[in-house]
């Protein structure tokens, strides 16, 4: 039948379906719905003068207020660690990216923080209630966790899926709810369709507007656009973009580092333990030196002796175009450089500042980690 749920007479809440488990015992809600802001609160841990990721709105930190706060937390299955002594913090607004290769944690992460498992160690708070098993039902009604697989009941329509979630929230205004999620994720005319007749990426949005359902405090995609085509792709990533300008905050994480690196205000990069968070120039600038990139027309005779000479330049070496210049300051350097290369006679093709990517960042840490597991 291909999806778990696609049998109705099954129970919603059957074990497998990360999602309901998440939402087991979730109480009555006796707080008003919470209205979505307009813009992000600000985010925590940006280095001031941090250059904004693409079109996403600044966070400047004036709220002070946290959405997660994790400390050392800790997650162990015998003697096998998932993931170790994990500290971050996540503001409201923010869209925070979570990256990681197989394996490092991830998931796990995500499954304890919405109380699915429990810690081994450590602490964290979520939408200001301390994560524990007692306060686990609180936690619940307060998150939204919207797992890889859809998890959708294939021979219900999109509304009596929807229908189906509400009730195990007890939530009020139902019909409001259910219309305000489907016009959120653009699937108002599609109510009445069966979900075993639409496509992985309408499922998606479908899983994405269960998962706006309660309102939540904190959005859980756990890699969304895992198996989609590149357009239903595009569709999860303008769905995700419209969230962040409505101030949504959303916990994300992908092995798509372009989908993080468009998306997310910061990353942070797991590998069993937390190694790098901030926002993506920040990351480049921590583990990449500064430098030129330099196109010519044909290789220079004595390279040292045009660039060795220049100030600022700090060292350089060949590429298959012509070369690459660690500089101290890009937009000093570019000018002695064009000058020194027309001097020599040299045909130049372009100068231009280096840009690591996002992959660039993530790739050098998970070869760190291949050099130092070989030791």
């Amino acid at each position: 039948m291909g999806d778990d749920a696609a049998m109705p007479q099954r129970a919603p809440s059957r074990p497998g379906h990360d999602e309901v488990s998440a939402r087991r015992g979730a109480p009555a809600r006796s707080r008003q719905p919470r209205k979505m802001p307009v813009t992000p609160e600000p985010a925590t841990q940006v280095a001031s003068g941090a250059e904004p990721i693409s079109d996403t709105p600044g966070l400047d930190g004036s709220k002070g207020e946290s959405a997660l706060v994790v400390e050392h937390l800790t997650k162990r299955f015998g003697d096998r660690v998932a993931f170790d002594d994990v500290s971050f913090e996540v503001s409201y607004g923010e869209v925070f990216g979570f990256l990681g290769p197989n394996g490092a944690g991830k998931t796990t992460t995500v499954r304890t923080l919405g109380t699915l498992i429990a810690p081994s160690s450590g602490s964290a708070i979520i939408d200001g209630t301390p994560l524990s098993a007692k306060n686990g039902p609180e936690i619940r009604a307060r998150i939204s966790i919207m797992p890889e697989s859809p998890g959708l009941y294939l021979r219900l329509t999109v509304m009596e899926n929807l229908q189906c979630f509400a009730g195990l929230y007890e939530l009020d205004d139902v019909r409001g709810r259910i219309e305000r999620a489907l016009r959120a994720v653009n699937l108002a005319d599609r109510a009445s369709d069966q979900c075993g007749a639409l496509s992985k990426g309408l499922r998606q949005r479908v899983a994405l507007a269960r998962a706006l359902l309660n309102d939540p405090a904190v959005l859980f995609l756990d890699e969304p656009t895992s198996g989609l085509d590149p357009v239903a792709t595009r569709e999860v990533h303008e769905l995700i973009a419209s969230l962040r300008e409505r101030g949504v905050t959303i916990f994300l994480t992908t092995h798509r580092l372009e989908e993080a690196e468009r998306l997310c205000h910061r990353v942070a990069i797991l590998s069993t333990t937390l190694r790098l968070i901030g926002r993506p120039d920040e990351l480049r600038q921590q583990l990449f030196r500064r430098s030129v990139d330099v196109r010519v027309r044909a290789p220079l005779d004595d390279p040292q002796s045009i660039f060795g000479a220049l100030p600022g330049v700090e060292g350089w070496e060949p590429t298959l175009s012509g070369y690459t210049l660690a500089v101290s300051d890009p937009d000093a350097a570019a000018p002695a450089v064009a000058r020194a290369l027309v001097n020599a006679g040299a045909d130049i093709l372009s100068i231009a500042e280096s840009r690591h990517s996002l992959e660039d960042v993530y790739l050098k840490l998970v070869d760190e980690d291949v050099e130092a597991k070989s030791r």
